[in-house]
Formats: C-alpha cells, sequence, structure tokens
C-alpha cells in the first residue's frame, strides 16, 4: 500500500494549471536543455546527469528531470534513495550535489515496471513540469527516454526547450536513430544544439592506446551532413560506469580526469552556445 501512495502522489495532484501555454509553464526556468537519443543504451543519461553536475559546479542554478518513465535512472546515478516531500499541492525536488531532482524512479519500488499508456505518459510529464516546485533555475535538464514517442512530444507541447542535444554512438544504425531524432525536434521547432558521440574508442588505463570499437569518425563526418556540430566525442572509460553506480557523477568524482574533462568542456560548450543563441535575437 506504501507503493501505491507513492505513485498516488505523482499523479493524483490536483494541477492548476492546465491551460498554462509554453512560454507561461516554468517561467522561473531560465533555459531547459533536453538530452535525447534515438536508441537506448548509448549513454544519454549518464551524459544528461554529467552535463547537469557540470553546470551546477560552475555556480549555476541546476535542476534535471527524469522524462523516462519506463526506464528511470537518474535516482541510482545521484544516489537518492527518499521520495521527494509533498504538502498534497506541490512536489519538492530531492536535492543533491547542488541540483534539485525529480524522476518517477523516486516515487515507485527499484526493479517495478510501470504499464501505462500515452495518456498516462502525458500527464506525468505535465505534473512534473507543473506539480514540482522547482523555484529558480538557471538550467532545467531533461533526461529524455530513447526514440520519438509520447514524452518527447509531450516535453515539445508543455514547455518552451531552448536546446537539445542528441546522444549517439559511431555506428550507422545509431546514426539512422539519431537521423529520426533530429527530424522530430526539427519538426517541433525544439533548436538542436549538437551531436554527442559517445563509445568514440576505448583507451587502455595501462598503455594509453586508443582501440576503435566502432567505425572511427563516422559520425564526425555524419553530424556535418546533418547540418549540427559534433559537440564532443567521448571514449569508453571504466571510471564512467563506476562513477554511474555508486550514484557520483564522473565531472564531480575525478574532475581531473580525461573523461571528466571532455564532459564539462561539453557543459561548458552548451552554455556557451545558448548565450550565443541569446546574444544574436537580441
Amino acid at each position: 500500500m506504501a507503493d501505491e501512495g507513492k505513485k498516488e502522489q505523482a499523479t493524483n495532484l490536483d494541477s492548476k494549471n492546465l491551460d498554462l501555454t509554453s512560454e507561461e509553464r516554468l517561467k522561473d526556468v531560465k533555459r531547459i536543455i533536453a538530452v535525447a537519443s534515438g536508441k537506448g543504451g548509448v549513454g544519454k543519461s549518464t551524459i544528461a546527469v554529467n552535463i547537469a553536475a557540470a553546470l551546477a559546479a560552475d555556480k549555476h542554478k541546476v535542476g534535471i528531470l527524469d522524462a523516462d518513465i519506463y526506464g528511470p535512472s537518474i535516482p541510482m546515478m545521484l544516489d537518492i534513495t527518499e521520495m521527494p516531500k509533498s504538502d498534497g499541492k506541490k512536489i519538492y525536488p530531492s536535492e543533491k550535489y547542488g541540483m534539485k531532482a525529480v524522476s518517477m524512479g523516486m516515487f515507485v519500488t527499484a526493479g517495478e515496471a510501470l504499464i501505462w499508456r500515452g495518456p498516462m505518459i502525458m500527464k506525468a510529464i505535465q505534473q512534473f513540469f507543473d506539480d514540482v516546485e522547482w523555484n529558480e533555475l538557471d538550467y532545467l535538464v531533461i533526461d529524455l527516454p530513447p526514440g520519438t514517442g509520447d514524452a518527447q512530444l509531450s516535453m515539445a507541447q508543455l514547455v518552451k526547450v531552448n536546446g537539445a542535444v542528441v546522444v549517439t554512438t559511431p555506428q550507422d544504425v545509431s546514426f539512422l536513430d539519431v537521423t529520426r531524432a533530429v527530424g522530430m525536434f526539427k519538426r517541433v521547432e525544439v533548436p538542436i544544439l549538437g551531436i554527442v558521440e559517445n563509445m568514440s574508442y576505448f583507451k587502455c588505463p595501462h598503455c594509453g592506446e586508443e582501440t576503435e570499437i566502432f567505425k572511427k569518425g563516422s559520425n564526425y563526418i555524419k553530424a556535418g551532413q546533418l547540418g549540427y556540430p559534433l559537440l564532443a566525442q567521448l571514449p569508453i572509460d571504466m571510471q564512467l560506469p563506476v562513477s554511474t553506480d555508486v550514484g557520483k557523477p564522473i565531472v564531480l568524482e575525478d574532475p581531473p580526469s580525461e573523461i571528466a574533462t571532455r564532459l564539462i568542456n561539453l557543459a561548458r560548450k552548451v552554455h556557451g552556445q545558448l548565450n550565443e543563441m541569446e546574444e544574436s535575437k537580441s
């Protein structure tokens, strides 16, 4: 019964903001970044968490929203085990490493499968926007589920997203999915900041030799073909899954490491691009 109460808290709040426009919703959040992928298993959530943590480490006010309702992983990646507090009207985000965080994973038992249809997904996403007390933020990073489904469309309809980062691996099959994700964002008029190529190569921790697990550089060329920059090429690094499993982003756990440095530079590049976009409009 306790678990049922958790889900009720997440889905039965009486939202007062059903008629808000995308411009009015989250008006105290300066910038919203979506981190997406065309397919699963490319490391999207890990990259989203580290972008958020790097921005927070740079003294920005940051929130992270885990919009992957079916496969939420942010609570584990941030070592958050408690359920967010609620007064019956608002949900108050959990806080960790200087970030605010909300995820469906905080409201269900670990390992429990949610069997929800599209309308329930859309309702949950809307309530994470409307019924969570985010307060003033410089950045809200949204970790989207893989693909181009209900969560992505709901997000695009409900809030004004300032930019999207699309994560892929250097494989032709992954690139096909990237093309679909890029096409979706273009159709819903979400600006695309660029592509992140994850697992670009494996660097031996003993000798430093780089081994091309996949076809090297394929997405560097193809990112140019899509008309968007390649924001980062990230190697396969054993520190990354270890830091993820213990619940501390690598950019905080070991900032001087190569993988952390690349992720920090990625976050700063995203910040810089958004600055340039805003300046060009002014």
